[in-house]
């Protein structure tokens, strides 16, 4: 059972759908006595990856001094990690994907990190329409080559409205899973 977590949100709209389910998540993995720190990357200064490959010989530290320093700090810390993100454009936002990319630092100093899950928004009805297989593969081709174990995936449809999730079986289906992961 996980204990240390990071949830890492790509959504730009603070306090909208994707926060809301992210919190839910937050909130069934605390009171199942975890710890948890959330990041809202499209919040946060994190440029792209220059492939400098600096960080081969600098044992996982990235010669970039954005914030992406104080997650990469925090990913040598945890067990467990979600990603959670809007799908855009059939994929996780630009904003989470910077932030992915950048774990190229953990390469050859690889970070604890065992298990992950994935919270989707989408606007469309359904997550077939959304595009949503483009974010889902993403998330699963990194999990199998990190050997991360999938914990689950939570996708809700159909969110036209900032706050349209509220109510949402996918919410209990987030604290569930952070409750159990």
């Amino acid at each position: 059972m996980s204990k240390q977590i990071i949830v890492l949100s790509g959504s730009p709209r603070k306090g909208a759908n994707t926060d809301i389910l992210a919190s839910a998540f937050v909130e069934g993995a605390e009171s199942a006595g975890k710890t948890v720190k959330l990041f809202r990357v499209a919040d946060m200064r994190i440029s792209g990856c220059l492939a400098c490959e600096r960080c081969f010989t600098d044992k996982g530290v990235c010669i970039q001094k954005d914030d992406m320093t104080q997650i990469i700090n925090a990913l040598y810390q945890i067990d467990t990690l979600v990603f959670a993100s809007p799908v855009y454009h059939t994929s996780v936002t630009a904003q989470l994907k910077l932030a992915i990319d950048r774990f190229f630092v953990g390469e050859n100093h690889p970070f604890p990190i065992k298990r992950a899950a994935l919270l989707l928004t989408c606007f469309q009805k359904t997550a077939e329409a959304a595009g949503a297989k483009g974010a889902v593969d993403l998330y699963k081709n990194l999990s199998k080559y990190k050997g991360w174990e999938n914990y689950g995936i939570i996708i809700a449809p159909g969110l036209d409205g900032k706050h349209d999730i509220k109510g949402r079986e996918e919410l209990k289906q987030a604290k569930q899973l952070g409750c159990n992961i």
